[in-house]
């Protein structure tokens, strides 16, 4: 249970309400953060645009370079509605999930370079304090050229501050894993 309460539809203004029904649409249900965030309706609504912004705009990395990235961030901050919501969308992508049980062993798992230099990333961006090199940087601009770096390091800096919102308000795992969303209760 968050540390603050979901806003229930009974209690959600005319916007909310439609935010509700097009996360249940998408999603199979409301996810957690969204329901936690309508208690500040104009940061749910600029939160939902941004992530829908950031969502069509990242056409450059391979979408398993990405999701593997963002999933490595959500692992290490230890976001569990993240990991959770994560593997979600990554199987609803076709990906293979099962190689997700290897994360903390990337590095002599069956991920190809591009992915392990993308996790490796992942790592050095979650890290306290940020322990990205110059030649990691490099690498990574010769495996996915510059937009693709920027574009990797705006997800990963963007799961860092999910995992931390989601973590720091007590939103854990919702059942989103499981392909059985609609277990999940409804704000």
């Amino acid at each position: 249970m968050p540390r603050i309460p979901a806003v229930a539809t009974t209690d959600a203004n005319w916007l909310t309400k439609l935010s509700y029904r097009l996360a249940r649409k998408r999603f199979g249900a409301v996810p957690e953060p969204v329901a936690v965030a309508a208690h500040h309706r104009k940061l749910m609504v600029a939160g939902g645009v941004h992530e829908l912004l950031v969502e069509r705009a990242s056409r450059v990395l391979p979408a398993n370079v990405r999701e593997l990235a963002v999933y490595r961030a959500a692992v290490r901050v230890g976001c569990e509605w993240c990991i959770d919501f994560g593997t979600m969308l990554q199987r609803l992508q076709g990906l293979d999930i099962d190689r997700l049980k290897h994360i903390e062993d990337y590095a002599d798992s069956p991920y190809t370079h591009a992915e392990r230099v993308a996790i490796a990333y992942a790592d050095a961006m979650t890290t306290t304090p940020i322990s990205v090199t110059d030649e990691q940087v490099a690498e990574l601009e010769a495996e996915f050229g510059r937009d693709g770096v920027v574009e990797l390091t705006y997800h990963i800096g963007l799961e860092n501050m999910r995992g931390r919102v989601n973590s720091a308000l007590g939103v854990a795992e919702q059942g989103f894993t499981s392909g059985e969303a609609c277990r999940v209760p409804q704000p």
